[in-house]
């Protein structure tokens, strides 16, 4: 789990910081590589060596809207809820964190990296017992 601390200026000109979570769990990351022709890996690789800015955007944002959620208080889980997510799109702090990830790669692959767990053979099917 990332706990990403982001520093804005509300829409009341208030200065804010806050806290706000981004995880995969194994089983997540597996389900969205499955469903991304060639693995998440693969695809992040090609579109950050040919500069398609408009695939780092769309993947960018999928891959954010399936890690963002709120923790609980105690630790146990993460509520990944849409609403939470709609409602961290309509923040300065998404418009902060944006502009952070696509005005530098290296800290965008660094984020990304830190929420998606790694796991064996990426396309390999899981063997039963």
């Amino acid at each position: 789990m990332l706990a990403k601390k982001i520093k804005y200026v509300d829409f009341n000109g208030v200065e804010r910081e806050e806290t706000h979570y981004f995880n995969l769990t194994r089983s997540e990351a597996i389900e969205y590589n499955w469903s991304v022709p060639g693995g998440i890996q693969e695809i992040l690789e090609r579109i950050v060596a040919e500069q398609d800015i408009k695939q780092i955007l769309e993947h960018l944002k999928e891959i954010l809207s399936r890690a963002y959620g709120v923790k609980s208080p105690d630790g146990r889980t993460i509520d990944k809820d849409p609403q939470h997510w709609k409602t961290f799109v309509g923040s300065m702090a998404y418009d902060e964190l944006f502009m952070e990830l696509v005005t530098d790669p290296n800290y965008a692959g660094q984020f990304i990296r830190s929420i998606v767990p790694s796991f064996p053979n990426d396309h390999e099917t899981p063997k039963s017992e």
